[in-house]
């Protein structure tokens, strides 16, 4: 490897140092519904993201909920000896992709049958210091 690949690599690793990521897969809920919860919290702090999802209505609330204490606890692994709420973390990003989706068959009249794709995704999230 070439000096510059080493400097950009190591930079990158050190970047990576900082930030905390969880991935959850394959969850069955639509992308969309997903992507109105995770709005929601993009950007706040973890203390006020994790009142909203605790407390929401939605659907999709309750897996993005467990994503985030994830995300938080890979954070605090991560950083032995710190705390998240003296950290001052917040939601850095969060991305919803789509995921494999199921076919499936609905009856239909005169005997016919119409195609339903039952759809699901994928999200991550980061998590890092404010500063």
């Amino acid at each position: 490897m070439g000096a510059r690949k080493k400097l950009a690599a190591d930079a990158r690793k050190e970047a990576l140092r900082t930030v905390a990521i969880a991935q959850l897969r394959n969850v069955p809920t639509s992308p969309r519904r997903m992507r109105q919860v995770a709005d929601n919290i993009r950007g706040l702090g973890v203390d006020k993201a994790l009142g909203i999802l605790e407390f929401s209505t939605r659907h999709a609330s309750e897996p993005l909920y467990k994503l985030l204490r994830s995300a938080i606890a890979n954070w605090e692994a991560k950083n032995e000896g710190r705390k998240a709420d003296e950290a001052g973390l917040i939601v850095k990003s969060v991305q919803v992709n789509e995921a494999r989706g199921l076919k499936r068959m609905l009856p239909a009249p005169q005997g016919r049958a119409y195609r339903m794709k039952k759809r699901s995704n994928h999200v991550s999230l980061i998590v890092d210091t404010a500063n």
